[in-house]
């Protein structure tokens, strides 16, 4: 029996995909003061996420874009310059037309 909440997914994810991410999730392995925020984008019927790690190592920000074949991340030596890169590409985002729908911790559940 199906229900207004069963999702049947277009596409797959490959193993391209879990390796970037693998590569997002290790980041904080071996540290105590990880920060994570999450931002959920929606522009007409696309879906993005920004992710960024912070810690007092560097950072990770992960950005998954539908347009991309996967997702694109990237190691930053300086925290405080990834938090800024983080911000701008909301901003830019924003002004291209897209809507933040979430802005916070990661969601779980």
């Amino acid at each position: 029996m199906s229900n207004e909440f069963d999702f049947e997914a277009e596409f797959e994810f490959d193993e391209e995909f879990d390796e970037e991410l693998a590569e997002f999730d290790e980041f904080d392995d071996d540290l105590d003061d990880v920060e994570v925020r999450t931002a959920v984008l929606q522009k007409n019927d696309m879906v993005a996420l920004l992710c960024i790690k912070t810690a007092s190592a560097g950072a990770a920000i992960c950005r998954v874009d539908p347009r991309e074949d996967r997702p694109a991340v990237q190691i930053y030596e300086d925290a405080g310059a990834a938090v800024e890169w983080f911000t701008r590409s909301l901003r830019t985002s924003r002004r291209n037309g897209w809507n933040v729908v979430y802005d916070g911790l990661p969601l779980q559940g």
